[in-house]
């Protein structure tokens, strides 16, 4: 049982990573300026966005810190609109 929350949270955190770099592409072919180097550099954070993961290392703080507060923000407005553009149900993270 352990093993599979386990692999199920790794299956979520990769997802995770995996919406936020199509949402960059998405972004830079928009024509907008593209963060793309910058939020490929956060890859180094998988690690600490499973659950039970603990504190950031210093080389994931680097990245974030490195990336445009703009970038961040796009990104995350870009990746909540994913499942709608994709005709899937909003995501109720709540719950």
């Amino acid at each position: 049982m352990a093993a599979s929350l386990t692999n199920s949270a790794v299956l979520i955190a990769k997802a995770a990573l995996l919406l936020l770099l199509v949402a960059t592409q998405a972004r830079a072919q928009d024509g907008t300026s593209s963060c793309t180097a910058e939020l490929n550099s956060l890859n180094v954070c998988a690690p600490f966005v499973l659950p039970n993961a603990g504190n950031p290392s210093a080389e994931c703080c680097g990245a974030l810190r490195a990336v445009p507060r703009d970038c961040v923000c796009s990104t995350i407005r870009i990746s909540a609109r994913l499942p709608s553009s994709c005709s899937l149900p909003p995501l109720d993270c709540d719950n």
